[in-house]
C-alpha cells in the first residue's frame, strides 16, 4: 500500500512540476504555466508579439495570465478580477517611445475615456524608465485598488481604478491593438 501511495504522489509531482517547467514559450522567452496574485492563481491566457515598424522589428513579448482562460476579449476586460500582463522586452526601449506607445495606445482604444483618464496616464508615463533587452514591465490588476506597475522588479505604486485597468488592458485587447499578431496571441492564438 505504501508503495502505491509513494508512486501516485511522485507521479502526481512529476506531472505537476512538468506542467509548471513547461509554460510557454515565444521567441525564446518562456513564461510558466501559472502566477500567484496575492493568493490567487491566475492560468496564463496566451502570449503575443508586440513588432513595431514595417519591418516587423520585434520589440516585446506580451504574456497575459487571467483567473479564467477566455479567448473572448470583452469577456476578460469585463471580469472583475486579477490579472497580470508582464512585458519582456526583446530590445532596448527608450521611456519616451514606451510613453508615445502609451498614448496612441490609450488613443486608439479608449478615446472616450480620455478625459477621465488623463492623470492617471500621466503618472504612469512618469514612471517608465529605459528598458533594456531582457528587462520587464509588469502590470497587475488588483480589483478594488487598480494597477500596480513593477518596472524591472521595483514597484512604482498602483494606478487606482478599474476603468483604468480596463482601459489600460484595452491597448493590447481592444479593437485597435499596436499589432494584430499580439492581441490573437494574448487571447491563445499563435505567437507571432
Amino acid at each position: 500500500m505504501k508503495r502505491v501511495l509513494l508512486f501516485m504522489l511522485i507521479s502526481v509531482s512529476t506531472a505537476f512540476g512538468a506542467e509548471v517547467a513547461h509554460g510557454k514559450e515565444c521567441k525564446g522567452v518562456n513564461f510558466p504555466d501559472q502566477a500567484q496574485v496575492e493568493g490567487s492563481a491566475l492560468t496564463l491566457n496566451g502570449l503575443g508579439l508586440r513588432q513595431a515598424t514595417m519591418l516587423k522589428v520585434n520589440v516585446y513579448v506580451a504574456a497575459l495570465y487571467v483567473a479564467k482562460a477566455s479567448a473572448d476579449p470583452n469577456a476578460i476586460l469585463g471580469s472583475n478580477t486579477p490579472k497580470e500582463l508582464i512585458l519582456h522586452f526583446l530590445r532596448d526601449v527608450k521611456g519616451a517611445d514606451l510613453n508615445k506607445a502609451w498614448e496612441e495606445g490609450f488613443v486608439n482604444n479608449a478615446k472616450e475615456h480620455l478625459p477621465a483618464l488623463k492623470e492617471r496616464t500621466e503618472t504612469l508615463k512618469g514612471w517608465m524608465a529605459d528598458m533594456k533587452n531582457g528587462q520587464r514591465l509588469t502590470f497587475t490588476h488588483k480589483p478594488g485598488a487598480g494597477v500596480q506597475v513593477n518596472v524591472n522588479g521595483t514597484v512604482k505604486g498602483t494606478i487606482k481604478g478599474d476603468d483604468f485597468a480596463r482601459a489600460f488592458l484595452s491597448i493590447w485587447l481592444g479593437a485597435n491593438p499596436p499589432n494584430p499578431g499580439i492581441k490573437s496571441g494574448l487571447l491563445g492564438g499563435a505567437c507571432s
